[in-house]
């Protein structure tokens, strides 16, 4: 194993919030007697659309009590749950991707990612942004993103897992916080807070689909809050979702092929034809969601808290066409294999809190999240199967995914008065946490040989059990030594069971000259653990014409190309910036940051064994080793890999204004513009091992995915008019271009360039009395697509009968390749 040490060039500073449960004594408005312990009072009012909600009292950052996000020493945005629902689809990633301009969502995910979209904040990985819920970790996927692109090794939290009704408001920490929450928190945090609420709530229903065809939604989500007994609030909320295939594919060049079609003359009486290769579009769905939120106070200044969600998800997803001469015995149309996951996700935590030696605050707690993904292939056949035995099954288990972790922490805080301007509030804890990692083997049919077509099951040597222990502690020093003077230090030391340990530190100030000028910067340094399926992930990945196999870092066939194991990222954050309130009703901040990360995971691009301009014969020597056997009508074989292969550097621009204005009977409009400049440069590629090489770790491809693949520029303009009944939001989002480099072989590459576009998303609702809530809206108002793929590129796939020629839209949009979607939804508040 390796062993790494990453040490604190400095303190931590302005930190982490609340490692415990937000009550409502942080936020309450009314009287004590009057709400039960720890119930959440009314949300404030809405602000304009992904913006900052003056006022609120945040928990993510620090661990100072009773701060105001418009105070903050470093930058965190609130989403309140009106800025929430106001999205067409009610999908917690597009929630977020529509309110944040430095964050950017997965519009298409290759195979099985294609059922678990994530998100990246600041161009950066999906396991680089921690996602909390209530200040407490949350577990990570099953689904590893295994395919080539953006948002490659993406294995984080899923938030669609979460109810956006069970939801009170979001606080996105944007900096790095490795030294106040741990491992993962490099680009920031997201911090989910749910709703805390004793009495009333809330339903709506939501439908909608693409303009173009598919996408056809139905939402329908309930949340209630009761007082079972005295002192005490249980908030519960319900979801159930479903949603539809989309396709937005072109042509596969093979079925129109004239020699196919000489051989195959009935193929044209195919349904759909030429339309047959439906692998271009959105996934379907069916989403059931649970969340629940307790509070209660057990007396002598002891509360007791708990909070959990369960999600059951089935999902299929079209894969590319076979062609009939496969199995024309069974499938003389040729057949299009789908791939499905049945998906449970489930997590709970269960706290303690109270007061000891007086004004000691302490806080214990274990939080369990799993999730367990089965894996099957529908629609299929295995071939070799079939040719020895003259049988196959037409669906497969192909195994399952396992991943779970186990979180206990014990926090201490309290305050000193030591001389300073205001109270110095110190800050310790204990950590202790354990991930599991398992892949289970498919059923022995789907991994016969070369396996079940679209999707080899699982094979015994891709199986495996894996686990990893955690032990960290923090420290943590925040207060005013000066009047306008805020200071906030903290230190993390954690030690894994696989790889080591890790010092990091953060140091933050923030002075105000006055009540309108504040400056404000931070520093720190900050780690993430490979992920367990980073490190063992296997399996086999196959298109009509190439088989690539997924190497996992720590096995025998790794070691073969020179590769032994993943060693921890490590990365240093500077923010600068700048807080403006010229006025009683306008706020501005702007933020500058630099974020240094060295030896970064990142999957590798295609390293071939045969088929490629260049081969390495320690390719098919791995590939042997690992115990596959690769379909043999392929014309490419390679493998990919997670390796610490590049040192990178996020040099950003984060600006955020909002006015609220009043014009008397023409109503009140919240205005909002949202900014983020971000460039993402490679600045150094550790060089491949001599087995490999002159291939390389990373290909153009690859470079590409890291630097260009999210918008430079993003900008959003938001108003909020709101006039008697009447609620007008308006949303215009400006992206920046976009491009990617794409190869058929590896020697000739051609860039893919999405164009600067803008984007409106309009909603206009109607309130019925004081209870019901018309809205009808749409994302995309004007049905806006991105530029097609490269043309020299699409006609070299046509000319070569490349089935990739199907995808003509790039899916490294940031707005989508299924163009505009229109929604309505009905709301009730009891």
């Amino acid at each position: 194993m390796h062993k790494a040490i990453i040490h604190s060039g400095v303190a931590a500073g302005l930190l982490s919030c609340g490692l415990g449960l937000a009550h409502a004594d942080d936020r309450a408005a009314a009287p004590a007697d009057e709400v039960p312990a720890g119930a959440a009072a009314a949300s404030p009012e809405p602000a304009a659309p992904g913006t900052t909600t003056t006022g609120t009292v945040i928990v993510t950052g620090t661990r100072a009590a009773g701060l105001k996000v418009e105070n903050s020493a470093s930058p965190v945005q609130v989403l309140d749950a009106s800025s929430l629902a106001r999205t067409g689809q009610p999908d917690l990633i597009q929630a977020l991707a529509q309110n944040l301009p430095s964050l950017n969502a997965q519009a298409f995910g290759g195979d099985m990612a294609n059922m678990t979209l994530s998100a990246r904040l600041r161009g950066l990985s999906p396991n680089n942004t921690l996602v909390l819920v209530n200040g407490k970790r949350r577990h990570g996927t099953a689904n590893l993103a295994v395919l080539g692109g953006p948002y490659q090794g993406g294995a984080a939290a899923d938030l669609n897992f979460i109810p956006v009704a069970a939801i009170d408001h979001i606080e996105v920490l944007q900096d790095g916080a490795a030294a106040q929450y741990g491992s993962d928190a490099i680009a920031g945090v997201v911090n989910i807070i749910l709703k805390s609420n004793y009495q009333g709530g809330s339903a709506n229903i939501n439908g909608g689909g693409y303009m173009d065809g598919g996408g056809h939604t139905g939402d329908a989500q309930a949340n209630i809050g009761l007082a079972p007994f005295e002192d005490a609030f249980l908030s519960l909320t319900l979801e159930s979702k479903y949603h539809g295939f989309s396709n937005r594919g072109g042509i596969d060049p093979r079925v129109i092929d004239p020699a196919t079609v000489a051989a195959f003359p009935s193929l044209t009486q195919a349904p759909g034809y030429p339309y047959l290769n439906k692998i271009a579009g959105d996934a379907q769905y069916r989403q059931h969601i649970f969340a629940m939120n307790f509070g209660a106070e057990l007396g002598a200044g002891v509360s007791l808290y708990s909070f959990g969600t369960y999600g059951k998800k089935e999902a299929r997803a079209f894969e590319n066409y076979r062609m009939p001469g496969r199995l024309p015995e069974i499938y003389p149309f040729g057949f299009s294999p789908q791939e499905s996951i049945d998906e449970e996700d489930y997590a709970l935590t269960v706290g303690l809190k109270g007061k000891a030696f007086g004004d000691w605050n302490w806080d214990l707690s274990s939080t369990y999240g799993k999730d367990v993904a089965e894996l099957s292939v529908l629609n299929s056949a295995n071939i070799s199967l079939y040719q020895d035995t003259g049988a196959t099954p037409l669906d497969f288990r192909a195994g399952e995914f396992h991943a779970s972790q186990l979180t206990s922490n014990f926090d201490l805080s309290r305050e000193f008065e030591i001389g300073w301007a205001t109270p110095m509030t110190f800050a310790i804890g204990l950590e202790h946490r354990r991930d599991t990692y398992e892949i289970v083997a498919g059923e022995p049919a789907s991994r016969y040989k070369e396996g079940s077509q679209s999707y080899p099951g699982f094979s015994l040597t891709d199986a495996g059990r894996h686990s990893r222990n955690n032990k960290a502690a923090y420290v943590n020093i925040a207060g005013q030594p000066l009047p306008g003077w805020t200071i906030d230090i903290a230190g993390r030391y954690e030690h894994f069971s696989d790889f080591g340990k890790a010092k990091v530190g953060k140091l933050t100030n923030r002075y105000d000259f006055s009540p309108s000028f504040a400056v404000r910067g931070t520093y720190s340094n900050g780690f993430r653990a490979p992920t367990l399926a980073e490190s063992y992930y296997s399996a086999t990945n196959v298109s009509p014409r190439a088989a690539f196999v997924q190497l996992a870092p720590n096995s025998p066939g790794a070691r073969l190309v020179g590769i032994d194991g993943l060693r921890p990222e490590a990365s240093t954050n500077v923010t600068a910036g700048i807080v403006l309130n010229p006025a009683p009703n306008l706020a501005i901040t702007l933020d500058a940051y630099q974020i240094s990360i060295r030896d970064r995971i990142v999957g590798s691009g295609a390293v071939y064994g045969s088929g490629g301009a260049v081969n390495s014969p320690a390719v098919t020597a791995a590939i042997l080793a690992n115990g596959n056997v690769l379909d043999p009508t392929v014309v490419q074989t390679g493998i990919n890999i997670f390796t610490n292969a590049v040192n990178t550097r996020s040099r950003g621009l984060e600006a955020v204004a909002t006015l609220n204005s009043s014009y008397g009977s023409w109503g009140r409009v919240d205005w909002s513009a949202a900014a983020n400049y971000n460039k993402v440069e490679v600045r150094k590629i550790n060089q491949a091992p001599s087995q490999l090489q002159p291939q390389t770790l990373l290909d153009a491809t690859a470079i590409s995915h890291l630097e260009s693949a999210s918008p430079r520029a993003r900008l959003n303009l938001g108003a909020l008019w709101k006039i008697g009944a009447w609620t007008v939001n308006l949303r215009e989002a400006i992206y920046g271009r976009t491009s990617e480099l794409s190869s058929s072989d590896g020697a000739t590459y051609y860039e893919t360039e999405v164009k600067p576009t803008a984007i409106t998303d309009l909603e206009v609702s109607y309130q019925f009395g004081k209870s019901w809530t018309l809205s009808v809206g749409a994302n995309n108002l004007f049905n806006e697509y991105p530029d097609q793929v490269n043309a020299q590129l699409l006609a070299e796939q046509r000319a070569n009968l490349d089935n990739s020629a199907v995808a003509v839209y790039p899916s490294i949009s940031p707005f989508g390749i299924n163009g505009g979607y229109y929604y309505a939804r009905l709301g009730v508040k009891f």
